[in-house]
């Protein structure tokens, strides 16, 4: 190697050497929960549990309803919601696929033709120099990075790890639309419920007030009593329209859930009664949590995503070193293109140093930190959310249970009160204000049956929910 070669080479080097940006005192500070370590043994200690429990995806079916799966199909293919997740996704992809082009060389052909006038004093000699000619070229270039620090990789990794996210968070917006769908149609079937029940005050306040009107007729009663009976009925079929409202918003509501319009909600029947297993949680609580909830997973891909963003942008403090080549025909004029004599070949490395850049790729590089750091730490709190979640409906149905059984003695006794009322008045030994306060009493317990029938349907897709609704990480993201 003669003296010129290495002091070149040594040039290089020190430039290299030099041009390496500092990356002293940037570091991440956030570190991932490990869900082992979250308590929670004693609040579940009173679960039952079972292996099995995990929610299907179609954990809906449960419910025995076969109008709730027609919408659930329904709503699972035109849901506009749902297709614009799924296109998320699929952009998502495209730019990974995109970002993976730039593991491998790229190959770009060029054909030009240019009439233009030669300057007399430039690098084209006579009889050229101070002329009009037509300058041809038809070229093909060859660039491969060399990706020496492995950024080209680590943002393939990256881009990847974004679409797995966009993935998941497809599943996610299915899982939401789903429980959506299921907590209206939970409404719809308590509106229903509550309809019963005012319906039937309806025709047991008729009965009262033709009672009534009867013992006025008797000269048992006074005018009072029979206005007093009269008055209860505008306000309970005012109640009923109430309900009916209510229905029909509710369907309106479901029917755009399904990517519909209001006349859909028009064919929706009164929901079917729903038999329930007992409820039990899956034995592997919490370890495999964080593999079921698409929200948990999706946030776990973004961390591992930042992490490869890191890399990038480390990679981006050193030099960067590619292969250029290209091979061509150039000539003046068309006529002699595709001679011999204007073959133009050429190959040879191209270097990017970062010498001085004022500060941006040490901003960068904070700035993808900072990025990680709030991704762990959103990981983090999904995971605790995760686990409260799950804890929050068991705790919602014991209480549930108990105040159940409450519910059935209070309604059972409101129910013979009320018998005996309506029995002393119909033998006139009884007054109509007995009866008022023994049927509020009774008409009290009994919606109170109907909410809590529908709140255990509510709860029973809260904790399907906060189950991840039947996603498994190491079966659906591949």
């Amino acid at each position: 190697m003669n003296a010129s070669l290495k002091l070149a080479a040594a040039a290089l080097t020190a430039m290299l050497i030099a041009g390496c940006a500092s990356m002293d005192g940037l570091t991440t500070h956030s570190t991932k929960n490990d869900p082992a370590k979250l308590a929670a043994g004693q609040s579940l200690a009173a679960a039952k549990t079972s292996a099995d429990a995990w929610p299907r995806s179609d954990w809906w079916k449960r419910f025995n309803d076969p109008q709730l799966d027609q919408l659930m199909d329904e709503a699972l293919v035109g849901s506009p919601t749902l297709r614009v997740a799924q296109t998320r996704a699929r952009r998502a992809l495209a730019i990974a696929q995109a970002t993976e082009s730039l593991l491998y060389p790229r190959v770009d052909g060029n054909a030009s033709i240019t009439r233009q006038r030669f300057p007399e004093h430039g690098l084209v000699p006579p009889p050229y120099a101070g002329s009009w000619q037509t300058q041809s070229q038809l070229e093909a270039t060859l660039s491969f990075d060399l990706d020496i620090w492995g950024k080209n990789h680590a943002a393939y990794a990256a881009a990847l790890g974004l679409a797995k996210e966009a993935e998941v968070d497809a599943y996610a917006a299915r899982l939401a639309l789903s429980v959506n769908i299921a907590q209206a149609y939970v409404e719809l079937q308590r509106a229903y419920l509550q309809l019963d029940v005012a319906q039937k005050a309806l025709a047991e306040r008729e009965q009262i007030y033709k009672l009534t009107q009867e013992r006025f007729d008797a000269g048992i009663d006074s005018r009072l009593a029979v206005k007093q009976a009269e008055s209860a009925l505008p306000a309970t079929r005012e109640g009923i329209a109430q309900l009916n409202e209510t229905i029909g918003l509710t369907r309106n509501q479901i029917a755009a859930l399904l990517g519909q319009g209001p006349d859909r909600g028009l064919a929706i029947a009164r929901p079917a009664p729903s038999m329930l297993a007992d409820v039990a949680i899956p034995s592997a609580l919490p370890a495999e949590l964080l593999g079921r909830r698409p929200d948990i997973v999706a946030q776990r891909w973004r961390v591992e995503a930042l992490t490869k963003g890191i890399d990038v942008a480390e990679a981006q403090f050193y030099p960067n070193v590619s292969l250029v080549a290209f091979a061509g025909l150039q000539s003046i004029g068309l006529s002699r293109l595709v001679e011999a004599g204007s073959r133009t070949l050429g190959v040879g490395p191209a270097v990017t140093l970062p010498i001085f850049d004022a500060g941006r790729l040490r901003g960068n590089l904070a700035a993808v930190q900072a990025d990680y750091d709030a991704a762990v730490e959103r990981y983090n709190e999904a995971l605790v959310n995760g686990l409260r979640d799950v804890v929050d409906q068991l705790t919602s149905f014991r209480s549930l249970d108990e105040q159940a059984v409450q519910q059935a003695h209070a309604q059972a006794t409101a129910q013979e009160a009320f018998d005996l009322a309506l029995l002393r008045f119909r033998e006139g030994i009884g007054n109509y204000l007995d009866v008022l306060v023994a049927e509020q009493q009774l008409l009290a317990q009994q919606s109170l049956d109907a909410d809590l029938r529908a709140r255990r349907l509510a709860l029973s897709i809260n904790l399907a929910r906060a189950l991840g609704g039947g996603f498994d990480d190491a079966t659906t993201v591949q």
